[in-house]
């Protein structure tokens, strides 16, 4: 793991400032992505973002990395008054979720809110999936949610009705089962932690998004995903951003321990 720091704590020097809880938000590679407009929404509500991201893994896709991508969001952070920090963290390494909060603590301190967008994603079936594939997408959508989740639990010392855990989950399997298996799994972990820190006042809610248009799409899954939602368009990373918002919210704590669908009613 390494990390880079010319960007961290754009505006408020060293620390997170008094007044704003701090969230630690995964898979924040690209401006366009999920986990950027998350980001951005929870910086314009009054939180500090610390954020992850993995160059690797977007080498590998097809869109391929963007490159400035890290200090252009972490710009939008600061201009939203939001200290930052951006660490770069392989999450199928499973010593990497501590040496996360490690980081973070030691930059501008304790993890209010855990909002995990990462993922591994190569599509593959039930015949053509090699089993190196298969554990990869286990180490990193399901290990890599369970030890971010615990390190999570381990550290908080907020007060108590303030921890908020989120995850980004996925229904499709069909081509795609090792991502689906392993967002299954995902699921069944934060759920589980909506009950097992509820000794902490932490709540914990998982999100299905849908399809959401980060520039992944080929055309005609496109056309499909707007003929299928009743509202005729694309889901955005702001629709997303909107509920994590809300989930992480004073207005939101009385949800916890569901998964919510959020996608436009996509049939």
């Amino acid at each position: 793991m390494t990390t880079d720091t010319n960007h961290d704590r754009a505006v408020h020097g060293r620390g997170s400032s008094a007044d704003r809880p701090l969230a630690l938000i995964t898979g924040v590679g690209r401006t366009v992505g999920i986990g950027a407009g998350i980001a951005v929404r929870l910086a314009a509500s009054g939180w500090d973002i610390a954020f992850t991201y993995w160059t690797s893994y977007d080498d590998r896709m097809s869109w391929g990395s963007e490159p400035g991508a890290t200090e252009a969001i972490s710009r939008s952070l600061a201009e939203h008054g939001a200290s930052t920090t951006a660490i770069e963290a392989d999450l199928a390494d499973p010593d990497t979720p501590a040496r996360v909060f490690d980081e973070v603590e030691q930059r501008m301190g304790g993890v209010t809110a855990l909002v995990m967008s990462h993922c591994e994603s190569v599509d593959s079936g039930l015949l053509d999936t090699t089993v190196e594939s298969f554990d990869r997408h286990f180490a990193v959508n399901a290990r890599a949610t369970w030890l971010l989740i615990r390190e999570f639990g381990r550290r908080f010392a907020a007060a108590r009705g303030t921890g908020r855990i989120v995850s980004l989950t996925s229904d499709h399997t069909v081509g795609n089962l090792p991502y689906g298996a392993s967002k299954g799994a995902l699921d069944r972990i934060t759920l589980a932690a909506a009950h097992e820190l509820a000794h902490l006042g932490v709540t914990a809610n998982v999100i299905n998004p849908g399809p959401i248009d980060t520039g992944w799409m080929p055309e005609e899954v496109r056309e499909h995903c707007v003929r299928g939602t009743p509202l005729g368009r694309l889901g955005t990373p702001r629709d997303t951003a909107h509920l994590v918002d809300f989930l992480c919210s004073k207005e939101g704590e009385w949800i916890n321990g569901q998964l919510l669908m959020s996608n436009g009613g996509l049939a």
